[in-house]
């Protein structure tokens, strides 16, 4: 199973969406306190609401309480960061992989990117841009993810499958 963990969330619409997301690949959500917001229907939830009784979500206090819990998790972890050396599709990645991203205002501490340099990596995008959207960029990694582990446990087919394609009335 994937892991996505969000150090110091802050917009909750982000999270909602990244919930969404986590539910629907079967992808554990971790986040890391402190939250920007707190976990309520009216907040978080609304973005991935029907989604919500899917999801598996853990909160822990710090980033040592989760490696406190999950110690194998230093050994499997990719670090989304702007700041990277490197392209996130030049990572191999496993069915037991943790994937961290930052909070929206301050990225990934600097403490824990240097401390894992060599697993630090980034979505390529134009150098005057900031970054992209904190639920886009884990939706685009955990996607590529997936796909480098054949999407387990997930239908790749849609309900189209085997329905004999009908004339064009256009």
């Amino acid at each position: 199973m994937l892991h996505i963990v969000l150090v110091e969330p802050e917009i909750p619409q982000n999270t909602g969406n990244i919930a969404r997301t986590c539910a629907a690949t079967v992808t554990k959500l971790h986040l890391i306190r402190p939250l920007g917001f707190e976990i309520t229907e009216s907040r978080v939830r609304r973005a991935g609401l029907d989604y919500w009784p899917m999801l598996q979500l853990e909160i822990h206090d710090s980033l040592d309480d989760l490696f406190s819990v999950y110690p194998q998790a230093k050994e499997h972890l990719w670090l989304l960061t702007t700041k990277a050396p490197r392209s996130y599709t030049e990572a191999v990645f496993t069915d037991e992989c943790w994937l961290f991203f930052g909070k929206e205002t301050a990225g990934l501490p600097e403490w824990f990117r240097m401390d894992h340099y060599d697993r630090c990596i980034r979505i390529p995008m134009r150098q005057e841009a900031r970054s992209l959207n904190l639920a886009n960029s884990v939706a685009i990694v955990t996607y590529e993810a997936l796909r480098q582990i054949g999407f387990p446990g997930l239908s790749g087919e849609g309900e189209m499958k085997g329905a004999a394609p009908k004339a064009s009335s256009h």
